[in-house]
């Protein structure tokens, strides 16, 4: 059935047509984000979101303390001290600027810090690389982070400033990192749509907290913060009495991020005529499809393009878009995936020894039902390999072949890369 249109509230001839580059998107949503604190240390790809940021601060464009460290390590600990205190706090980075921040990003989330990072997708040395893949995020995927993936710069916008809601809200207080592939979104030119600066103030609600105007320390809206007119607690030293329960206080938070995640989604919707699907996931073709794609970031652009040719030539094949991969959506997977022949999971990453992580969730998700599709796991573009749309093609036309052979093997494979 075909949906009503709905004029959106703040129609696309009065947002700001912008021609920007993915770092700098996120940087002009931040910047619009009421942002308290931002501190960052600079590593490629990620660099221009900071450095752009830095010229908002010295240019006095925001009312925010900017906090250059000394590393990666030190910018999330000092995220933390700030979300602690009540304050919206931003920062962003890559690669090995991950791998250092890891320690911290487990005590953020264990903190319920409502925190906010760009990264912009980057593969992990060694051997020494500045390209993307998504390496760093699958690094991160068990700190109790809600992870998102933008497929271009525009939902790389959209979704920083929705991350913040998301973050904030009273159901969740976790923190969000916003997936950006490396160079592919980071640098890559777009036009976009931005919102006015009030439109989005408006969306977040102000600021998080209104210590602006000297109320009692901190706004009463933040309970949960470092304040000497209400004493509390962070980080306390946690044995075996009371551990375990806080662990899983913060997978029960998990519990309530889809649909929160999925409100936000149509919220945004109704303010700027733009969703993604529903939040989670946004599907193309799947409805008949014999085989799909599901895929996560920008390759699913190159995909789409693929499937949109083939299916004109007769071909049943679609495509699913993954958008949130932290809480994983086991049972919406199941639903979009349960009646297809075939799946192939296309992801940007490798767990030597196993298959990749995506694959091995979406593997969880089918488990359980009588009837599942064939399952096999394309590694593709680690560090920074293109996908072009004649491989997609080729390997999409080679599964149909498999298919009617009725012999789909090896589960492993590899998309591009020299033999």
């Amino acid at each position: 059935m075909a949906q009503a249109l709905v004029k959106p509230k703040i129609p696309v001839e009065k947002q700001v047509l912008m021609t920007v580059n993915g770092n700098e998107a996120v940087a002009y949503a931040v910047k619009q984000s009421l942002v308290d604190v931002v501190a960052a240390y600079p590593i490629t790809p990620q660099t221009i979101i900071v450095e752009k940021f830095s010229e908002f601060v010295a240019n006095g464009e925001v009312d925010t303390v900017f906090v250059p460290v000394e590393s990666e390590h030190s910018a999330m600990s000092a995220c933390v001290g700030a979300a602690a205190a009540g304050a919206r706090v931003f920062t962003a980075t890559s690669s090995q600027g991950l791998a250092l921040m890891v320690e911290i990003l487990y005590i953020a989330s264990a903190l319920r810090l409502p925190i906010v990072m760009a990264v912009a997708n980057r593969a992990l040395s060694a051997p020494i690389n500045i390209h993307n893949d998504h390496s760093d995020a699958y690094l991160m995927r068990d700190a109790g982070w809600i992870q998102l993936f933008a497929e271009n710069v525009q939902e790389a916008y959209d979704t920083t400033i929705q991350a913040f809601k998301i973050a904030e809200d009273e159901r969740v207080l976790l923190p969000v990192a916003v997936n950006l592939d490396g160079f592919f979104l980071s640098h890559t030119l777009e036009n976009i749509y931005m919102l006015p600066d009030e439109s989005v103030r408006e969306f977040l609600g102000g600021y998080r907290r209104v210590s602006k105007v000297k109320v009692d320390y901190f706004d009463e809206e933040v309970p949960l913060a470092l304040n000497p007119a209400r004493p509390l607690s962070f980080g306390n030293l946690d044995l075996y009495d009371y551990y375990f329960e806080h662990k899983v206080q913060q997978v029960e938070a998990m519990k309530s991020v889809p649909e929160v995640v999925r409100e936000v989604n149509e919220e945004w919707f109704k303010l700027t005529g733009r969703r993604y699907g529903d939040g989670i996931m946004d599907g193309y073709g799947i409805e008949d499809a014999d085989i799909i794609l599901l895929a996560m970031g920008s390759g699913a652009g190159t995909m789409r393009s693929v499937v949109r040719k083939l299916r004109r030539e007769g071909l049943r094949v679609g495509l699913l878009k993954l958008r949130m991969f932290r809480p994983f959506p086991f049972k919406d997977i199941a639903d979009k995936l349960k009646n297809a022949k075939l799946v192939a999971v296309m992801e940007k990453g490798i767990s030597p020894g196993s298959y990749g992580p995506l694959f091995l969730e979406v593997n969880t998700a089918l488990y359980e039902l009588k009837e599942r599709p064939l399952l096999v796991n394309y590694i593709y573009g680690l560090g920074g390999r293109d996908l072009v749309p004649d491989m997609v093609e080729n390997m999409v036309k080679g599964l149909f072949k498999e298919l009617e052979t009725g012999l789909v093997q090896p589960r492993l494979r590899y998309l591009g890369v020299r033999e």
